[in-house]
């Protein structure tokens, strides 16, 4: 169950990762201080979720199966928000 938690956080990279450049190219044009601060949250989010995956392939053995029902909770969750996110922006 690791690896779907490591393979949902890597959808969420990507969700991440076309929110940036979404909000980059939105910088471009606006040069609003607004946009900067999202680009900087979205970029913390790819953080956590950069140490997540490499948390899940390099220690998996270390998390106790009971855990690992609700860490695959929060990353749905994010992927959910994330996605809604993403949408949002790009209407």
């Amino acid at each position: 169950m690791g690896t779907v938690n490591a393979l949902i956080n890597m959808v969420n990279l990507g969700l991440l990762g076309a929110l940036i450049y979404t909000f980059a190219r939105m910088y471009q044009t606006s040069k609003a201080n607004f946009t900067l601060g999202l680009i900087f949250f979205c970029s913390l989010l790819m953080i956590n979720s950069l140490i997540s995956v490499y948390s899940y392939i390099t220690m998996s053995m270390l998390f106790s199966d009971l855990l690992v029902p609700y860490l695959l909770a929060i990353s749905i969750a994010e992927m959910a928000g994330l996605a809604i996110f993403l949408k949002i922006t790009l209407e």
